[in-house]
């Protein structure tokens, strides 16, 4: 009776590792229309992507566009700051559902992650004070170069080592606000970021900064989810083509950036 009563448990553990195992795959999407909550984590200081306004509401074109996503779903969006540092395990944690503020589609992230479609194009680029004298990239060498931890602009340039190598110093920040703080007090000669946010930022605040011709990468944006969470992916894929065919993306990037500049076909 004991070896039976052991052979009925051992099938039932298993029985309940393969059930587990099925509803964890789809078990995100599931959750949310359950709940009725699409917690989207973000780093709150990425203009226009996701940023606080002078109300300090979370506000911008990711947002936006979410928030047009989660409603399409019949849920609701939440909007969940986090260190940018660590997205990765804030989304395996649970603590969110996906990463979407200007998230970089790169192949060490799509190891960790599933991403959605690709939505718009970017690069990125150096940015340097308007009377720094300094035109390319060239002219940055013994230079102090500044740029947000954790971000594809690290990415790309740990690619271009020559560049790299050239600089004097390369400071690590917790967001593209503070290294633009940096820029203007004189305490870094240049930024590396995105150039979609650094031309935001330039034209919004009427600052005399200039963006180097030269880029060090060129990118494209997407949504990151968890690995399992592919039903959630398509989801939102879905609700995103929907918006490009009706014209609701065109005129959320209107708003934002006066010409549409989103890639969803």
């Amino acid at each position: 009776m004991k070896r039976g009563l052991s052979l009925v448990l051992a099938a039932l553990m298993a029985a309940s590792v393969m059930i587990c195992g099925c509803s964890k795959k789809d078990d995100s999407l599931t959750k949310i229309k359950t709940s009725g909550v699409f917690v989207l984590g973000l780093d709150d200081a990425f203009p226009p992507m996701g940023f606080r306004d002078e109300n300090n509401e979370i506000t911008g074109f990711d947002i936006d566009v979410a928030k047009e996503v989660a409603s399409r779903m019949g849920v609701e969006l939440k909007c969940q700051p986090i260190d940018w540092d660590s997205n990765v395990l804030e989304l395996n944690s649970g603590n969110i559902d996906c990463i979407w503020n200007g998230l970089t589609i790169t192949a060490d992230r799509q190891k960790q992650m599933t991403f959605s479609d690709a939505y718009m194009k970017n690069r990125q680029v150096v940015i340097v004070r308007g009377d720094s004298g300094i035109t390319s990239l060239a002219d940055l060498a013994g230079k102090t170069l500044c740029l947000q931890a954790g971000s594809s602009a690290a990415d790309a340039l740990d690619t271009n080592t020559d560049f790299k190598d050239s600089l004097g110093k390369v400071v690590e920040l917790s967001d593209n606000v503070a290294a633009f703080m940096e820029l203007e007090g004189k305490t870094s000669d240049a930024i590396l970021m995105d150039e979609i946010v650094a031309a935001y930022y330039i034209t919004q605040n009427q600052k005399d900064f200039v963006i180097l011709d030269e880029s060090l990468a060129d990118e494209e944006y997407g949504i990151g989810f968890r690995k399992t969470d592919k039903a959630l992916a398509e989801e939102v894929n879905k609700q995103l083509k929907a918006m490009a065919d009706d014209g609701t993306l065109a005129e959320i990037s209107m708003k934002w950036f006066g010409k549409d500049i989103t890639t969803i076909a």
